[in-house]
């Protein structure tokens, strides 16, 4: 396979920028992150600890893949809604050769989009009735649903959830007692643990260790972005990638991971 590092630096030094909507360290919820070439920077290392994929994941694609990415998204995010069909052409280009699967986690954003929080039980309550297909069923269909920014009403939570092939009643009964709140703030508060400041905020979990010459690739590439948008674990077996990054850019850092570079 070609290398792919330089078509996501050309990208990069054209001007592209890599949004997210950012809470608690930036108060310009545009979400608009300006990229500095002006100081050239080596990743940051920090501990990054995040649970272990387990068999109850909202999992799409091999669950032994040797990368697994795991999104951390907020439902009214409009950069998460733009992820999402990022991260649904790398599945079908990585996953069909079981290279990459993408775990589902929430980090709804409160500060910027108070319904996000409810949304994010609501495809917990689909995935309760219909199992992992009918949650990503249900959660697809819901960001082709809402406007994002705050913006769906609350009325076409279980109108998606008919429209997926749910039984209604069963679904307003278990969205009405909050029976899946405890499991969107561990979520949340995982996310937050973990170094996320915005959404989306994914960690790539590699089965193998860097090596030395994936992580001089990463210090290349850390120079061209915004501070941060790229953080390694002290274990070097986990990668975050912070912001709604370009397919491009995000499977030339697959690649380096998987030693394609």
């Amino acid at each position: 396979m070609d290398n792919k590092l330089t078509v996501p630096l050309s990208i990069v030094v054209a001007g592209a920028l890599i949004a997210g909507a950012i809470f608690l360290t930036n108060k310009d919820t545009g979400g608009n992150v300006a990229v500095n070439n002006t100081q050239p920077q080596k990743i940051q290392k920090t501990a990054m600890a995040i649970r272990p994929i387990n068999v109850q994941e909202h999992l799409l694609g091999n669950p032994n893949a040797p990368l697994v990415v795991v999104e951390f998204s907020d439902t009214e995010c409009p950069f998460c809604k733009n992820f999402h069909t990022t991260m649904h052409k790398a599945i079908e280009e990585y996953g069909k050769e079981g290279e990459v699967a993408w775990a589902y986690r929430h980090f709804p954003i409160d500060q910027l989009h108070p319904k996000a929080r409810k949304e994010s039980e609501a495809t917990e309550c689909a995935a309760d009735l219909g199992g992992n297909a009918k949650f990503w069923e249900y959660t697809d269909l819901l960001y082709k649903t809402t406007p994002s920014n705050n913006l769906l009403d609350a009325k076409e939570l279980p109108v998606i959830a008919v429209k997926v092939g749910l039984d209604v009643n069963a679904f307003n009964t278990c969205l009405s007692s909050g029976k899946y709140a405890k499991k969107v703030e561990t979520d949340y508060q995982e996310a937050v643990s973990a170094g996320g400041r915005g959404t989306p905020f994914s960690i790539i979990v590699s089965k193998q260790k860097l090596n030395s010459k994936a992580e001089e690739l990463f210090n290349q590439l850390a120079a061209q972005l915004p501070a941060n948008t790229i953080v390694i674990s002290e274990d070097k077996f986990r990668v975050s990638v912070s912001g709604a990054l370009p397919y491009d850019l995000l499977s030339g850092i697959f690649d380096i991971i998987l030693g394609k570079n």
